[in-house]
């Protein structure tokens, strides 16, 4: 849904639902600088917001910013185009690997559907 969302408005990068989902992870490996703290809380937060997840909105008021600084917007930026390109880049792979190589005339030729036997 937030990645629809994203698309509606024209934005050419990831969701900040799907920040937070990249972002988990990485949580748990040790401790982050404190200017990606800030990011993940704040992406939470508005996850919450947008979602309308009460409890979650409770909890995250007393640690997530209320806003960025224009250095993290700038980071966040560039790690929701970084995580969108990600994205495009690997189902494009995905979907080389996957279609079938067809040897000879495509099963879908026109030509062929429209034929009276």
């Amino acid at each position: 849904m937030a990645r629809m969302l994203t698309q509606m408005r024209g934005e050419h990068m990831s969701s900040l639902t799907e920040v937070v989902a990249s972002m988990m992870p990485r949580t748990f490996e040790f401790p982050m600088p404190s200017e990606w703290v800030n990011i993940y809380t704040w992406c939470g937060m508005q996850y919450a917001k947008t979602f309308k997840k009460d409890g979650q909105i409770e909890a995250m008021e007393e640690v997530a910013p209320q806003q960025l600084s224009e250095y993290e917007m700038g980071l966040l930026k560039r790690l929701r185009v970084w995580i969108y390109e990600k994205r495009r880049q690997t189902l494009k792979d995905s979907m080389k690997t996957s279609m079938p190589k067809l040897s000879g005339p495509s099963p879908n030729d026109q030509g062929e559907l429209f034929q009276k036997n």
